[in-house]
């Protein structure tokens, strides 16, 4: 019977193991076991984000399949670029070192696990492997040569073990785990152009990681500037926008240095609370979020950073948190001299978070804009609560908030109620609960999205009276307000919220939401335009956002662009296609509309008409008219009237 339930296929294989990790165990088995479960914490993220899918992970080894060997490479560049990075900061002897081998071939597959000769060619070139390198069958090298800009060596035909027929290897050039680019072979000096330039810098790595390896183990000095080593210059020719009048920064994704992965949404947090600080302050132009986070985990150059989100200084540092003990080191540069502005570290208790926080937003403050007399511009988002374990459940809330699934909002929800029984005062509590209850009513979660409107109304404005100079909650409740068909409140609010906070990135995209839902598409364009500028790698919501308001502002040229970079994006996201299908057919081009259907279809086959009027209705278009027009476009190019039974 269980003969029956095994079947062969062809796949991208993906093995890795830890380069002398018995040695590494005999010396301390404790540590190891630690470290190793830290770096496979890291591996297991980033080989979901290349629609790969991890099959085993055993002692020392994982094992990954991917339906494309492109995106096996691609993961594999990134496990070892990330690790690299966190290996830096290690004592060379303790450096936990992967190798991988890539095979594309068949297997057997029983149930979640994989077998057979694919799978054994993959461990026997993950053994020939460089410490930190991957070896590529020839099998795979066939699919990715001329397809990634990468570098290879052919290492000839070897003969492997219970294979038998010799195999050709390559192996993808690697300098220190730095994947080595077509059209930048190393130059006399040995400078390479990075694959991907993300992530942290290698200044970074010196100043915070020293301090975090020692941490709480003897007292570190703080770092200095490192003004004798600046960094490469941005050059203000090529940047892909324009510098702002305004001081400019980019705030990177704080390095979680403590040993548990876990921890990682207190780091994104402390980021997060920092970014909001300095953009509530006027003077400033700042990076959004969504735009920032982009970078995060993987090796970056300044410059690249100035020269892609169009900006002057960049802010980047680490956070350690050991119990109730955190270190927090910051370092901001300016990327068109490549200097060093200052460089500190901060310890203190988790009670002195927010201290923490505000102090590092002074120092910028000061730094750019000399003595600055701001009041009470300056305090962080996270004001509002004493109640540390409130704070922290709040930040593990908004981890899962962006991550827009089912699940994912039942344990955001959980965890929002327990903000306000932890600290009923607490506003920020009431406004993530308020959020998740709008989402559920326009994302179709719930049986009576009007019950759910009606609740997070009510939590939106607990929070307003507990916080009435907070732009993003009217933001939010001008969108429940126009969700519930009530757009003169949800205007008068969209209205409130840019006065409070007329640079914050999430006011801009729900007061935009709030003009297009409301039947003043016009008036939400030159809000993503500016959402776009702070915002320069924006997520798929802001694209379909505003094709949604150019579609219905009657520029489908201008609307159609925004679904092609959505669907760019990400292809499994139906929006980009259901918007992209209304744009073409609206343009009348028939053939590329009835595409956009089949590929909607593709990613959610039970999609409709009826469906498309339901989501119409749940958020709130006012103009029914175009409603009425954007069905009869979507049923020319091919969608059915009605989903399949069954």
């Amino acid at each position: 019977m269980a003969s029956q339930e095994l079947k062969r296929k062809l796949t991208a294989i993906l093995s890795a193991d830890v380069k002398g990790y018995s040695r590494l165990m005999g010396e301390d088995e404790e540590w190891t076991v630690r470290t190793l479960d830290t770096f496979k914490g890291v591996m297991k993220t980033i080989i979901p984000q290349h629609r790969g899918r991890v099959v085993d992970s055993t002692g020392d080894n994982l094992l990954a399949e991917f339906a494309s060997v492109v995106d096996a490479v691609q993961a594999s560049v990134e496990i070892q670029q990330v690790l690299r990075a966190k290996n830096s900061l290690l004592p060379e002897s303790r450096r936990m070192e992967f190798r991988i081998g890539i095979n594309l071939g068949d297997v057997i597959e029983e149930g979640e696990r994989i077998f057979g000769d694919g799978v054994n060619i993959a461990a026997r070139l993950e053994g020939m492997a460089e410490a930190g390198g991957i070896c590529i069958s020839g099998s795979a090298f066939e699919q990715i040569e001329n397809k990634l800009p990468l570098h290879y060596d052919y290492l000839g035909e070897h003969e492997v073990k219970n294979i038998n027929r010799p195999v050709r290897v390559y192996r993808a050039l690697m300098d220190n785990g730095v994947a080595e680019m077509k059209g930048a072979r190393p130059t006399s000096s040995g400078s390479r152009r990075r694959l991907w330039a993300v992530g942290i810098t290698a200044v970074l790595v010196v100043l915070a990681g020293a301090a975090a390896w020692q941490f709480f183990l003897r007292p570190a000095p703080p770092p200095q500037p490192a003004a004798s080593k600046p960094v490469e210059k941005a050059d203000p020719g090529k940047m892909t926008y324009a510098l702002p009048e305004k001081p400019s920064i980019a705030v990177l994704p704080f390095t979680n240095m403590s040993d548990d992965p876990k921890q990682e949404f207190f780091s994104d947090g402390i980021t997060e609370e920092i970014i909001t600080a300095l953009s509530k302050i006027p003077q400033f132009f700042v990076i959004a979020r969504n735009s920032t986070f982009t970078y995060k985990g993987k090796p970056v150059k300044i410059k690249q950073v100035s020269e892609e989100l169009g900006v002057q200084y960049v802010l980047e540092g680490s956070v350690r948190r050991d119990g109730e003990r955190v270190r927090i080191t910051a370092q901001l540069i300016d990327g068109l001299s490549g200097k060093h502005l200052w460089a500190d570290r901060y310890d203190g208790g988790l009670k002195d978070i927010f201290a923490l926080q505000d102090e590092i937003t002074m120092k910028i403050i000061t730094e750019l804009r000399g003595k600055m007399v701001l009041g009470g511009e300056t305090r962080t988002a996270a004001k509002g609560t004493k109640n540390m374990e409130a704070y922290l459940k709040y930040l593990q809330a908004t981890e899962y908030v962006t991550r827009l699934t089912k699940d994912d909002a039942i344990q955001a929800r959980k965890l929002c109620d327990e903000v306000i029984a932890l600290d009923p005062e607490y506003p920020k509590g009431y406004s993530r609960l308020a959020l998740l209850l709008a989402l559920d009513a326009s994302m179709g979660r719930t049986d009576s999205p009007q019950q759910a409107n009606a609740q997070a109304m009510e939590m939106i404005t607990k929070a307003i009276s507990l916080d009435p100079e907070e732009g993003p909650f009217y933001a939010l409740r001008g969108v429940i307000h126009a969700q519930m068909r009530q757009y003169d409140e949800a205007l008068a609010d969209a209205a409130k919220a840019l006065s409070l906070e007329p640079n914050h990135p999430g006011v801009l995209n729900e007061s935009a939401s709030v003009f297009w839902r409301s039947g003043k598409p016009e008036q939400a364009l030159p809000l993503f335009d500016r959402l776009f500028r702070l915002s320069p790698i924006p997520v798929i919501g802001n694209y379909t956002g505003a094709g949604m308001a150019y579609n219905l502002a009657g520029q489908y040229e201008k609307a159609a662009e925004m679904y092609r970079k959505a669907i760019q994006k990400n292809p499994q996201v139906y929006l980009g296609h259901l918007g992209y299908a209304i744009s073409a057919g609206l343009l009348g081009r028939t053939e590329e509309a009835s595409g956009a259907v089949k590929e909607l279809l593709r990613v959610n086959p039970r999609y409709s008409i009826e469906q498309f009027r339901e989501f119409s209705s749940r958020v709130g278009i006012r103009d029914q008219a175009a409603v009425e027009k954007y069905s009869g476009a979507l049923r020319k190019a091919g969608l059915p009237e009605t989903s399949p039974k069954g």
